[in-house]
């Protein structure tokens, strides 16, 4: 770490750290005592300390808490098993690997789905503790890992998906890899621990430290105008600037973060600061030194406040920016003038410049499996098993097939359609909807949202239709926590869950994904939304300028105070 400045010297040095700066420290290097809970037959989950080391190499421990009351009653203890969520930087998997996931999906999984993430990447629900080593090992043989996508690291590094239509979009995803490959931890307890890995000892993390992040780190790369990755949910993003069609550098935006507490004002989403331009010679070494400053500044006593959004608010933007520019030696010119219009994936067929044809299949919710009349994971390994090109797996949780020769296109269409794949019936509504998965697995949610999205959604249509607007659309998204995973808080409308059934509801995004929204609705239920935003919408209607959009009309007429300073504005 750096010698001049110590984690959390400018805000308390006698400071207690929080436990998990404990945990890592004891841990050499990620590795604690994870062997040893394998072994142990006793219970399917880790000790404390190791439910947090596993998240290190991409694991999640989890419980179905749709039956935890019932193995309570017959004193059993919770169905522990993890979710794990891939690395796959730019969400780009061959057909033959997709084969492989799907497989041990049907087969070791307890939901048998696999389920497309807000991350570009895919997750594994319901795996049970003796299926965990060969999980790993299977994705190894088909050359996936999931090393550091979860935990006090650099996760899963996101990047604009859309197919080849140009050299531009090829360079940014090579950055995207280089980038996650750079970043990487430096210790062998992944390969030791789960693919019996001869064991090295480990002196040093060059980059993250032998404590690693104080947070979770968050890393994109994105072509303008399209923001599908959504820059300002994000730490560190690299947005790509390009002269006569070559990439020539990016600007560089740093300190986005949608996470926040119930209650906590200290707590708040952020959109992300404009450091400026660098050329393409100097992106890994920035990359490097925005997260060793993180490292180093970062608050390791309060964990709620430890994310790079917050360690930008207590030291000042330009103070950060200044300390990267030193340990990189690098400067920031001014920023390279760049702009974003949308940010929902296009769906149909496409043409790149190599003369290959791209699909873009809505996925709901990212879930991928077979559905009475809807059999979607049999659609997809049918079409896996003859596609040439690749899939790609874009960060509104849908898929890509991608590379598809001329003579292919009407057999992978045919074989999308048979399998419900593609819908002509689908809103544009229900494709810029989102939401993350909260219950019954994960154990921060609060609310339903996958499971309650699809019908939310139809309510929404019906009062789009109501007002004439059907062909329209408000993005909306559904959480089930403040945690930020579905990011709520860059939608028009957001639902933030408060508890079953009860939502804060959020107001003001917009369609760029440029503008935090602001609450307007606290802990009410669809009796009472719903009413609201029929109202609303109403008025959007008959009162809206050219083209608004529904979060801008919000601001406009005042139904919400425009957030422009997330630390002083949020919560105002």
């Amino acid at each position: 770490m750096s010698t001049e400045y110590k984690p959390n010297s400018k805000l308390d040095p006698n400071a207690k750290f929080a436990d998990n700066e404990r945990l890592k420290t004891q841990s050499n290097y990620l590795r604690g005592t994870i062997e040893a809970d394998l072994q142990d037959p006793l219970t399917g989950g880790f000790t404390a300390d190791n439910f947090q080391l596993i998240r290190f190499h991409g694991m999640y421990q989890q419980d179905d808490r749709d039956i935890r009351p019932e193995r309570t009653k017959q004193k059993l203890e919770p169905l522990h098993n993890v979710m794990l969520r891939a690395r796959m930087p730019g969400g780009i998997i061959k057909p033959s690997q997709w084969l492989a996931i799907d497989k041990f999906a049907e087969e070791k999984s307890m939901y048998g789905s696999i389920r497309l993430t807000t991350r570009q990447t895919f997750q594994f629900h319901g795996v049970l503790k003796p299926n965990i080593k060969e999980m790993h090992q299977m994705l190894n043989s088909v050359g996936i890992d999931s090393i550091a996508t979860a935990g006090d690291v650099n996760r899963n590094v996101l990047c604009t998906t859309n197919p080849v239509e140009s050299q531009l979009h090829q360079e940014a995803y090579e950055w995207a890899t280089k980038i996650s490959e750079h970043l990487l931890p430096h210790t062998k307890a992944y390969a030791e621990i789960w693919l019996n890995g001869e064991k090295t000892e480990t002196t040093e993390e060059p980059i993250l430290g032998s404590t690693y992040l104080p947070r979770k780190f968050k890393t994109t790369v994105t072509i303008p105008p399209n923001n599908e990755v959504d820059v300002h949910a994000n730490d560190l993003n690299f947005v790509a600037i390009a002269d006569n069609g070559k990439l020539i550098g990016f600007n560089v935006l740093v300190g986005g973060g949608l996470a926040m507490t119930h209650g906590d004002v200290n707590t708040y989403p952020r959109k992300a600061d404009d450091f400026g331009f660098i050329p393409l010679e100097h992106t890994l070494k920035i990359a490097e030194h925005v997260v060793s400053v993180q490292r180093d500044w970062g608050n390791r006593v309060n964990r709620k406040n430890a994310k790079t959004k917050y360690t930008l608010d207590t030291f000042g933007a330009e103070a950060f920016k200044a300390e990267v520019e030193k340990r990189a030696g690098v400067e920031f010119e001014p920023s390279r003038p760049y702009e974003f219009t949308h940010r929902g994936d296009r769906f149909g067929w496409v043409e790149g410049i190599d003369g290959k044809h791209h699909l873009t299949l809505f996925i709901e919710n990212g879930r991928i499996l077979d559905y009475p009349g809807k059999p979607l994971k049999t659609g997809c390994r049918k079409i896996a098993e003859i596609h040439q090109g690749d899939f790609r797996m874009t960060a509104n949780q849908n898929l890509i097939i991608a590379g598809v020769p001329a003579d292919q296109k009407a057999l992978i269409e045919q074989l999308a359609r048979e399998h419900g794949l593609i819908n002509d019936a689908h809103s544009q509504q229900r494709k810029n909807s989102m939401a993350c998965v909260a219950l019954p697995t994960c154990p921060l949610a609060m609310a339903e949202a996958e499971r309650y999205l699809p019908e939310l959604v139809t309510k929404v249509e019906d009062l789009l239709d109501k007002h004439g607007v059907s062909n329209d659309n408000i993005i909306l998204r559904v959480v089930g926590c403040p945690n930020g995973c579905g990011r709520a808080m860059l939608a028009e409308v957001g639902l933030v869950g408060k508890g079953l059934g009860k939502y804060n509801v959020y107001l003001g995004g917009n369609r760029e994904g440029t503008r935090v929204p602001k609450l307007y609705l606290e802990n009410v239920g669809e009796e009472v939304y719903l009413p609201a935003l029929d109202e609303l919408i109403g008025q959007w209607v008959s009162e809206r300028q050219s083209d608004e959009c529904f979060g801008d009309f919000a601001i406009r007429k005042g139904i919400v105070a425009e957030v422009k300073v997330s630390k002083t504005d949020f919560h105002a």
